[in-house]
């Protein structure tokens, strides 16, 4: 296991009433890896490296971080509200992000969700 990543001891069993899709997703998330960010120590520093960008995240707390890595919406560390992960849809994980989903956060200076390629890796910064 990657450090920074969450061990799963229990495993989500499908719903039946969740769509055979939705069940996958869910289980694919738990196997794929992730880390939900209320289980990180206030100040952790991410690096998320998505198909098309790497990016830095400072998480702060409450669902606020410092992030930086994208060259139009954060070229330097902005403080946004990270909503979570998602699967190319509307279906949210919230306060999570799950290798092979999108990260989802908000930005102070757009009015909708900014929406990443999909994370190939996750990896907690060394203190």
């Amino acid at each position: 296991m990657k450090q920074g990543v969450a061990d799963i001891t229990t495993m989500f069993a499908p719903h039946r009433n969740l769509s055979d899709q939705i069940n996958r997703n869910i289980i694919r998330s738990e196997i794929e890896g992730g880390v939900y960010l209320k289980d990180l120590p206030q100040e952790s520093e991410l690096e998320v490296v998505t198909r098309n960008r790497g990016y830095t995240l400072k998480v702060l707390g409450d669902g606020q971080a410092l992030i930086s890595g994208h060259p139009e919406f954060c070229p330097e560390p902005v403080l946004v509200r990270i909503s979570g992960s998602n699967w190319g849809g509307s279906m949210l994980k919230t306060a999570y992000l799950g290798r092979g989903m999108h990260l989802e956060y908000r930005h102070p200076k757009y009015r909708g969700p900014i929406v990443t390629s999909a994370i190939v890796d996750i990896r907690l910064k060394a203190a």
